[in-house]
């Protein structure tokens, strides 16, 4: 962990990103079909989107994905209002810029899932 966090900070790295995502379901319970870090730049840019909060390289791609399988298609009906949140979220101005990792790593423990640590860097 220690490693990690020297690197990378409370934010995600690729290796990190898609390990979280792996471990995702989406609404239904069925497993999360990862959207990789390019994919949603081009998703934001086409829908007008620019996070100002991305210290972590990872962590836009992480929220989109969290987003898009816990709440699309319930109360974010499309891409647009799922762009937004991703905004909305990273750019609160009284959250904090490691939101996303701390959130994620405290859920976690919550769960008592162990971070493969030494994979992720």
């Amino acid at each position: 962990m220690d490693a990690y966090l020297s690197r990378h900070g409370y934010h995600f790295s690729k290796a990190m990103f898609t390990w979280a995502v792996s471990m995702m379901e989406d609404r239904n319970g069925d497993p999360a079909r990862l959207v990789d870090k390019e994919r949603v730049d081009q998703i934001l840019s086409a829908n007008n989107v620019t996070v100002k909060n991305k210290t972590g390289y990872y962590d836009v791609a992480y929220v989109y994905n969290m987003a898009r399988n816990d709440y699309f298609g319930s109360s974010i009906t499309d891409e647009a209002h799922l762009s937004k949140f991703v905004k909305d979220y990273l750019d609160d101005k009284d959250g904090s810029k490691t939101r996303a990792f701390d959130e994620f790593y405290a859920k976690t423990i919550a769960l008592g899932i162990d971070i493969p640590w030494a994979d992720m860097i």
